[in-house]
Formats: structure tokens, C-alpha cells, sequence
């Protein structure tokens, strides 16, 4: 088996695209929440939402027109070009039938649907433009992706839902680790758009002013968009071509509560669960962590469930584990979120710092753990768990470590 390292990073989020802007704007507990300007929210009674500023995909193509894609797709291709520019990867010079990718979405291509249901309302059926249904499958982002880059070999698209970018990195490691490819490209993208922010707004699980992880006062979660995307490659050859090596991929864990469509295991069985697999295949203890990249969502269930599940795992430690939520900041990103969050562990092991969960106000004994409340921290870590839990109960957590020879 071969080990795996990450090289290279790239990614667009609602506080800052590209590696530099968006660790700067972390450290700094910025926000990238604001009043939704994509779409009217007047007949929602929640209007906040992170929204990726001032993307220009035409910057990022160098074969396909991104005009002939949906947002999600031109977020992961923009974020794979500056991925493998960050790895210095000569892309040429490997065959290009081992070289893959691997994606995770939420919703695919929703703003098709959008259109679709827009002009049907207004125009009726006959005005749909037929580009309305070839264009809205999820299959679709990796597709583009491999075409843009010229990846002739694994294509995969994984769509479980707010885990899916961990789940997606997690079969990229797989395909490398066993010797089936090369080199990924792996991630999660997915736009914004009104199909889920309706669907969160009807559950009721937006909150109203700001996103509060871990918070007794917390009151939900806020949409978000933006995409992620990782170099995996045997570390021999990264080690030969003398690439900077952000971290080594350990393993993974994939679970699922089996338990209800919206809610988690009300005891984080599934949480513990893959929390407990990506240790032991990355040959750990629990002992050996010292950084969690919380879920963290904002909304009262999910914070308690995941504390509950972290404490049941990690014992008397859990109080005091560094387990932060940059949700807090971005928003959830959907099927972007983990990948997101996966590029965090990374830079916070190549960094030592680790990124703050703000508006922490009020300790909520139901959680108790050390959220790393508003201010960044110096922390070294060696080790991270990346955890994500999606509904249906797909839960997937992501073990990364710093590399030592």
C-alpha cells in the first residue's frame, strides 16, 4: 500500500478564494455571512446566507466554456486549477489515463432546476431550454472537471449530501493508496441556491442573525456555497519531485445511523462510529489527536449529538480537545463543507494554527467541549479528525496527519 499526501490546495469560499485569503480571513474569525443577494428572500422568514463574491470562472478554463455549465461546476473546475498550480504539478508529464477525480455534491446543478421551473410558471413547458436537463445532473461536476484538465482516468461522483467531500476524498486515497491511479484531484462543490435554502427554511433550521456553533443560545444553521479541491499523491512521489507536502492522508471512516431522513442518532452512534474507523485504519488512539474540524452546524441537535459522540470517543479528554466550527464563519457549505474543511486540517497542521469558532457567547453544558471560542490558535497540531454528518445519517470522518519519514 502506498501512503498519500496531500499537495496541493484549492478552493472558493464565502470569506476569501485561494489558500492565502481564505486561511487569513479564518485566522482572523472573519464572517462570510450577509443578506442572500443571489435570489429575493422576502418570502422567507430568514435572509442570510454565504455567498462566494466575485467569481469570474472564465479566469480558471483553458479548454471548455464555462458558460456551458452550471456555477457548481465552474467552482470545482476554478478550484482544481488552482489546486494543481499550488502543487506545481507538470500535468503532461504523467499519463493522463491514471489521473483521476473525485467529487462530492449535495445538489449537483440546481440552478437548471430553478430555470427549469421559472420559465415553465412564466413561458410554460414549450419555452424550457433543452439545456435545462442536460446540464443539471451531479454526474456533471466531475465530468467537466476531467475534461477541462485533460484526466483520462477514474471519474467518480459521490453525492452524499453534506458529507460527500469527505466521502470523495476518502475514494481518492482508496484509488491511490491500492495503486489504480496516480494522482486526484478530489473534492466537493455545490452552489447556492433556492431549492435547499427552502427546504433548511422550511425545517426551520436557519438561524435569523448568525451561525453559533457549540453556543447555548444557538438557533441554526446558514446556507452557504463554494467548492474544494485536494492533490492526493504516493508520497514517494511527491517526496521525488521535492513537492511541499501539507499532510498525510491516515484513513478514513464512512457510516450510516440508519435512523431517520433529517436527524441524527439521538446517542451519535454513527458519529462514534467513524470517528472510531478513521483511527484505526490510520493505525491510532484517540490519545493521538489533537484537533477535531467539528461538523459544527449551529442548529440545537446536530452541536449536542456531535458533542455527545466526541465525548463518548474521547472520554475525559473531550473537554478539553481543540473542536472548532469554521461553519461559524462560511456558513455550511453542503456538499462543499467537508472539503472545505479538509483544506482547514491540512493548512492548520502546515501552519500550527487552528481556527476559531466565533460567536461563542454562552457555554452550553450539553456540549462541553473546547470550541476554540472567537480567537484563533497556536497549537501544532499533528494530528486532526475532519468530522462531517449529512442527512440520511451519512456520517464521515477524515483523518489527516503531519508527515514525519
Amino acid at each position: 500500500m502506498h501512503r498519500v499526501v496531500i499537495t496541493g490546495v484549492g478552493l472558493f469560499t464565502p470569506v476569501g478564494s485561494g489558500k492565502d485569503p481564505f486561511w487569513k480571513a479564518l485566522l482572523a474569525g472573519a464572517s462570510g455571512i450577509a443578506p442572500v443577494r443571489s435570489f429575493d428572500t422576502s418570502q422567507f422568514p430568514v435572509h442570510l446566507g454565504g455567498e462566494v463574491d466575485g467569481f469570474q470562472p472564465q479566469k480558471y478554463f483553458r479548454r471548455r466554456d464555462p458558460s456551458e455549465m452550471g456555477r457548481a461546476s465552474q467552482l470545482a473546475v476554478a478550484a482544481a486549477r488552482q489546486a494543481v498550480e499550488d502543487s506545481a504539478l507538470d500535468l503532461d508529464s504523467y499519463d493522463r489515463c491514471r489521473l483521476g477525480v473525485s467529487m462530492g455534491t449535495t445538489s449537483g446543478e440546481p440552478l437548471f432546476v430553478e430555470q427549469y421551473n421559472d420559465v415553465r410558471h412564466e413561458e410554460g413547458l414549450e419555452a424550457v431550454p433543452r439545456e435545462a436537463f442536460s446540464r443539471y445532473p451531479c454526474h456533471l461536476i466531475p465530468a467537466h472537471l476531467a475534461a477541462e484538465m485533460d484526466l483520462q482516468g477514474p471519474c467518480r461522483m459521490i453525492p452524499t449530501a453534506c458529507a460527500a467531500g469527505n466521502y470523495a476524498i476518502g475514494n481518492a486515497f482508496d484509488l491511490i493508496r491500492t495503486g489504480r491511479a496516480d494522482l486526484m484531484l478530489a473534492g466537493g462543490a455545490d452552489a447556492f441556491s433556492r431549492i435547499p435554502y427552502m427546504g433548511f427554511a422550511r425545517l426551520g433550521a436557519i438561524a435569523p442573525e448568525r451561525c453559533q456553533p457549540f453556543d447555548k443560545n444557538r438557533k441554526g444553521m446558514i446556507p452557504g456555497e463554494g467548492a474544494a479541491v485536494v492533490v492526493l499523491e504516493p508520497l514517494q512521489a511527491a517526496l521525488s519531485r521535492g513537492a511541499r507536502i501539507y499532510a498525510e492522508v491516515k484513513g478514513y471512516g464512512l457510516s450510516c445511523d440508519s435512523h431517520h431522513m433529517t436527524a441524527a442518532h439521538p446517542e451519535g452512534d454513527g458519529a462514534v462510529a467513524v470517528m472510531s474507523q478513521a483511527l484505526q485504519q490510520s493505525g491510532l488512539e484517540p490519545d493521538d489527536v489533537d484537533y477535531i474540524s467539528a461538523h459544527g452546524t449551529g442548529t440545537p441537535t446536530n452541536d449536542r449529538v456531535e458533542s455527545l459522540a466526541i465525548r463518548r470517543l474521547f472520554g475525559s479528554r473531550a473537554g478539553r480537545l481543540p473542536v472548532s466550527s469554521i461553519k461559524s464563519m462560511i456558513g455550511h457549505t453542503m456538499g462543499a463543507a467537508s472539503a472545505i474543511e479538509a483544506v482547514t486540517c491540512a493548512l492548520a497542521i502546515d501552519t500550527g494554527f487552528i481556527p476559531p469558532t466565533i460567536n461563542y457567547e454562552e457555554p452550553d453544558p450539553e456540549c462541553g467541549l473546547d470550541c476554540v471560542p472567537n480567537r484563533f490558535r497556536k497549537a501544532d497540531p499533528r494530528v486532526c479528525l475532519n468530522n462531517a454528518h449529512a442527512f440520511g445519517g451519512n456520517n464521515a470522518s477524515l483523518c489527516l496527519a503531519r508527515y514525519e519519514s
